[in-house]
């Protein structure tokens, strides 16, 4: 089988980078991109701007195989947008670099299994290379043979639900051309759609945080705009932070703004929201459901233009029955991932790094990568992801003391994107995470050394050891206290976690 490639599925920034670091390895990737270019997902949101500057952003291995090309890295504290993040630093790194002829766009992956032998075969199975089932743009069905699958598909595709209980609401397939996605371009492109309507924002995350603050901008130039806002926990605390008291000043910068918003009545929040039913009716659809107003509880009963849904994301796991996954029950992240992510208990300030050990599966040779390997959890760090792949690939390569040394470079504190980032210059310098329901990765640079001989190409990443941590707490379900290696980004100023929030 070691003729036989890495496949990588996903040609985003955690996608590229596995790429780049199986290169540097000796290993032969082959990407996997359902999108018709790199980065797709990140285009989608390509309006929103990041917190974290440019010299946060680019991977090393990458860095190394762009600068050979006469790649100019661009002004390293200057704010890239998702649009920059894809023209300036994806694309060249997909089409001037070794990776261009490594790359298949329009290819979907819809199943991964071992050739010949389903998840029930055990005799040999290890010796049978994966089997990737692929559909073409045409439709034309292809089977790509590997010797490791890097699964980096991301969750972005698959939204959680608005109803309750994980479930869609009544009608919510009939209704949704009026799901306009997590991050609708308000003040640009989709302007039309929502000047002088009434929009629901149904979420908690930043997602939901920054489009609520693009409408209020609207509604200042086009007084009809009307904004609902409709939660399911009985405060939101979390999203408004800590204020001053929070690591990040960017973020608790947006949340200082979103709750300023609130208070002076430029639109209205719903709390204990549960949408039950959804009814188009023309050019508008009927919202009904439960929600408390003002402390009391009762009836939801709105007709809006538009809903944004900014509920997070759940990993498409049905491309993946024959590959025998430990998968956590209740994140459906890797089993000894998911005590460090689980949002009943930790907020972004308590993810540690972490590499190959952790993130390997029963099926040998596989792998979940990025946000993907977060399953439904909220709190994914690109960096994280970049430091996975490199883990992963230096295990793949047989340099299991590199895949165990696992180390991670981040700046001072970690925030989330958010095109509020320009009005928060004490930001710029110093934050680069992400939490919350982001509609993608929050990008910044892994200080993670390349294989010996390799050069470093200008990366620019300051390497710092990640330290030591505290015992964590014991999870659901009568998990054991997680040792953290070391904590990647900083405290929000209030209680971690769902575990924060009141009961009542």
């Amino acid at each position: 089988m070691t003729s036989l490639p890495v496949v990588v599925v996903g040609g985003g920034p955690v996608g590229l980078a596995a790429a780049a670091h199986l290169l540097e390895r000796g290993l032969e990737p082959l990407v996997l991109e359902a999108g018709q270019g790199p980065g797709a997902a990140v285009a989608s949101w390509g309006h929103v701007r990041l917190f974290s500057p440019w010299r946060f952003d680019v991977d090393d291995a990458t860095a190394r195989l762009l600068a050979p090309t006469g790649w100019t890295a661009p002004d390293p504290e200057s704010l890239p947008t998702g649009n920059d993040l894809v023209d300036v630093y994806l694309t060249p790194l997909a089409t001037k670099t070794p990776l261009a002829d490594r790359i298949r766009y329009g290819t979907r992956v819809v199943a991964v299994a071992r050739q010949g032998a389903d998840r029930t075969r055990s005799v040999g199975r290890e010796r049978r290379p994966f089997l990737v089932r692929t559909v073409e743009p045409g439709g034309q069905v292809t089977d790509v043979l590997a010797r490791a699958v890097i699964d980096a598909s991301g969750t972005f595709g698959q939204p959680n639900p608005i109803g309750t209980a994980g479930l869609p609401a009544v009608g919510e397939t009939e209704a949704a051309g009026f799901l306009t996605g997590p991050l609708p371009d308000v003040l640009g492109r989709d302007r039309a759609r929502f000047a002088g309507r009434h929009t629901l924002v149904v979420g908690m995350g930043h997602s939901a945080a920054n489009t609520l603050l693009s409408l209020v901008e609207l509604a200042e130039a086009e007084p009809a705009t009307r904004i609902t806002w409709a939660i399911r926990g009985a405060t939101a605390r979390r999203l408004y932070g800590g204020g001053e008291a929070d690591e990040l000043p960017a973020r608790g910068l947006l949340g200082t703004r979103l709750r300023a918003a609130v208070d002076a009545g430029r639109l209205e929040l719903v709390t204990r929201v549960t949408v039950d039913r959804l009814v188009p009716d023309g050019d508008v659809v009927h919202v009904t459901g439960t929600g408390r107003r003002d402390g009391a509880d009762g009836e939801l009963d709105l007709t809006v233009s538009a809903i944004v849904n900014a509920t997070g994301f759940r990993p498409d796991l049905a491309m993946l029955s024959e590959i025998r996954l430990d998968l956590d029950a209740v994140v459906q992240a890797p089993a000894k991932l998911a005590p460090l992510i689980d949002p009943n208990l930790h907020s972004c300030g308590s993810v540690p790094p972490h590499g190959e050990a952790v993130l390997a599966h029963p099926e040998e040779g596989f792998y979940l990568a990025g946000m993907k390997s977060y399953g439904r959890a909220p709190t994914f760090l690109l960096a994280t992801g970049y430091e996975q792949v490199r883990s992963i690939a230096a295990a793949l390569a047989g340099d299991q003391s590199a895949a165990d040394a696992v180390e991670l470079a981040l700046p001072e504190t970690g925030v989330c994107s958010s095109d509020r980032a320009q009005d928060a210059d004490d930001a710029a310098s110093s934050a680069a995470a992400c939490c919350g329901t982001a509609p993608g990765p929050e990008l910044v640079t892994l200080g993670v050394g390349a294989p010996a001989g390799a050069d470093d190409g200008g990366a620019g990443a300051t390497r710092r050891d990640a330290g030591s941590g505290a015992p964590g707490s014991a999870g659901p379900e009568g998990r054991e206290p997680v040792v953290a290696g070391a904590k990647a980004g900083f405290a929000t100023g209030v209680a971690h976690g769902r575990s924060g929030d009141p009961v009542d």
